[in-house]
């Protein structure tokens, strides 16, 4: 995602801040998404949300649920629904990849970023993951926490 400031048709739409706090990534993937015209219109305004989602592998085809995605006012007759599940775009080796890692090692599928690429599509990166306990999730924050202090302090002695 290292896409520089002056390309014009980068954009990111939403970004899942919780999941890197939530999950401990082992992976990711860019997938393509299918969506109605609406769908696009709205998400180039605003009004995304992918914090409450979750991405699925079900009969050979990975889904992205509960994603929300704004109506789009201008659009009177071709609306869309806010909610719906929508189809995600992977080659067949990283569905397989995919597969195995949610049905045999137990990870979790989860969106960490939607955003528009240099060509004006809409992608969406997927992170494989596994579920973060809460002692897990404290270590993490105390290290944060720690490398900011540290940071802080190597500004104040130079």
């Amino acid at each position: 995602m290292a896409q520089t400031k002056s390309d014009p048709n980068y954009k990111v739409i939403a970004e899942n801040r919780r999941a890197r706090y939530d999950y401990a990534i082992n992976d990711d993937l860019e997938c393509g998404i299918i969506l109605e015209g609406s769908e696009v219109k709205s998400m180039r305004v605003g009004g995304t949300n992918i914090a409450e989602s979750y991405a699925t592998v079900e009969d050979g085809e990975l889904w992205l649920v509960n994603s929300y995605i704004a109506p789009y006012a201008q659009a009177k007759v071709f609306k869309h629904e806010e909610r719906r599940r929508r189809k995600l775009l992977v080659s067949r080796k990283q569905m397989s990849d995919l597969w195995n890692a949610t049905q045999r090692k137990g990870m979790t599928l989860v969106p960490l970023v939607m955003y528009f690429n240099h060509k004006g599509m809409a992608k969406i990166k997927i992170g494989i993951a596994k579920g973060k306990q809460n002692h897990d999730k404290r270590a993490s924050e105390a290290k944060r926490d720690w490398s900011r202090q540290k940071s802080r302090l190597m500004k104040d002695h130079s």
